[in-house]
């Protein structure tokens, strides 16, 4: 039974609260989880320093020694470790990602690597899709043609994409070329096989009613075949591309470090987790925001599909 548009929308918002519920209470109430001292006052511990993050047997040990030494103790406060910001400062980073310059001289803002990566996602994509659309509805259509091409698809799907990094730098430079085979690589071959399964799932019925019309060839494919797939097409797409983000880190890794991935290892390297998990969170937006538009659109371009809406 299909929930209400009213419950879905609770249900999707619930879906979000409960992490971050869980990530608040992790990050606010220190009995939950709080491992670490974050040092206020150093006392007389020598090597404690006002803003220092240790851990608290450490902290409980030197309070005692200091205590039995007759010396000042040690002030602080239970603290998280550094890997895991409170949801305050994420959004404070959030923010001045966007507005303060970056530490390192030279280095992008966040915006332009943001941009920089959405070229890259799109130029991959786009040329996974104008080859992978039309291999895979010529093999869902064509029996012979699926099976001389579909088992060596079925195994280089298996290979991962990142392993083909290094040649794609010695065939095609150090810059984005690289990157951009990666995300064609890890989704070209997934989906001629998806597009195939949804071809061979047409009604039979519309391909032998073509066929009596004299539909046959091109003409077929053209006139009943893609008609009658658009819809689960489209939704393919929209889940490929979500496949496509998931290749996009490790892809800006090959050759030299750009895009939201070299935004993401520079903060890391200053431990600035809290920018980290920004960026992070921007991408997961990014990627949702634009799935939640395309399905959108789909409702627009295919308002005669009903499998895939929600009433």
């Amino acid at each position: 039974m299909q929930p209400s548009k009213r419950s879905g929308a609770v249900l999707t918002l619930g879906s979000f609260l409960v992490p971050l519920l869980m990530w608040c209470l992790v990050s606010y109430v220190p009995f939950v989880w709080h491992p670490k001292m974050l040092v206020e006052s150093a006392g007389g511990v020598d090597y404690f320093q006002a803003g220092m993050l240790v851990d608290r047997a450490d902290f409980d040990r030197e309070s005692a020694e200091m205590r039995s030494a007759g010396k000042a103790l040690p002030a602080g406060e239970p603290a998280n470790p550094v890997y895991l910001p409170a949801p305050h400062q994420v959004a404070k980073a959030l923010y001045t990602a966007f507005t303060s310059a970056p530490e390192q001289r030279d280095a992008p803002w966040l915006h332009e690597s943001l941009w920089h990566s959405i070229r890259i996602i799109f130029w991959g994509f786009v040329i996974s899709s104008l080859i992978g659309l039309p291999l895979g509805i010529a093999a869902g259509a064509y029996p012979a043609l699926g099976g001389l091409s579909e088992p060596f698809v079925e195994f280089f799907r298996y290979l991962p994409a990142p392993a083909f990094g290094a040649l794609a730098v010695a065939v095609l430079g150090i810059y984005d070329a690289p990157k951009i085979a990666v995300i064609v690589i890890g989704t070209l071959f997934q989906q001629v096989l998806i597009v195939a399964n949804t071809t061979r799932k047409l009604d039979a019925t519309l391909v032998e009613a073509g066929r009596t019309l004299g539909a046959k060839g091109w003409r077929a494919i053209s006139r009943v075949v893609l008609p009658g797939i658009l819809p689960d097409l489209y939704r393919d797409q929209r889940i490929l591309l979500g496949w496509a983000w998931t290749y996009l880190i490790v892809a800006e890794l090959i050759g030299t470090s750009s895009g939201i991935t070299f935004f993401i290892t520079q903060q890391a390297r200053y431990q600035h987790f809290d920018k980290v998990y920004a960026a992070i969170v921007i991408i997961g937006v990014i990627g949702f925001g634009s799935d939640l538009v395309f399905e959108r659109l789909g409702r627009v371009l295919f308002p005669w599909d009903r499998s895939g809406r929600k009433e």
